[in-house]
């Protein structure tokens, strides 16, 4: 088994990604304009650090990955502060006129994926982010300061 598909089928059984046999809206892209992205992803970075999420990182995806524009990664110090922060960015964000696409891993939060198309929002703990190392895998794409 792949690295890739060792990730997918653990994602999966975090619930934070779709199984083949899901039935799942087709995904809608873009929803904003590559600037709008850029603000939200920076807003979001912003209400982590506030809500005091560490090692907060957004990437500029933009031309590397057909999948979003920004990832925006952070580690969160215990489940309760990651829900809580998740439904911070999904108020803040629906107070925009934006719906995520989906929202995972909310009840197990290990890590919580906040999916807004244009922009993807990772929670993880300590642990599941150093396991997974999105970090690495998207590391030399340019990082965005916020």
């Amino acid at each position: 088994m792949s690295g890739k598909d060792e990730l997918l089928k653990h994602a999966e059984s975090l619930g934070v990604a779709p199984r083949p046999d899901a039935d799942l809206p087709e995904r809608v892209r873009p929803q904003m304009s590559s600037e709008a992205a850029r603000t939200f992803a920076i807003e979001c970075a912003r209400m982590l650090r506030d809500d005091k999420c560490e090692n907060i990182v957004v990437l500029d995806l933009r031309g590397v990955s057909p999948i979003c524009d920004f990832f925006v990664i952070a580690t969160g110090t215990s489940d309760r502060q990651m829900r809580a922060i998740t439904d911070h960015v999904r108020k803040m964000a629906k107070e925009r006129g934006e719906t995520p696409y989906s929202v995972s891993g909310y009840e197990e939060s290990t890590w919580i994926v906040m999916d807004y198309v244009d922009v993807i929002i990772h929670m993880f703990n300590d642990e599941q982010r150093t396991y997974y190392d999105l970090d690495s895998l998207w590391g030399d794409s340019p990082h965005v300061e916020y």
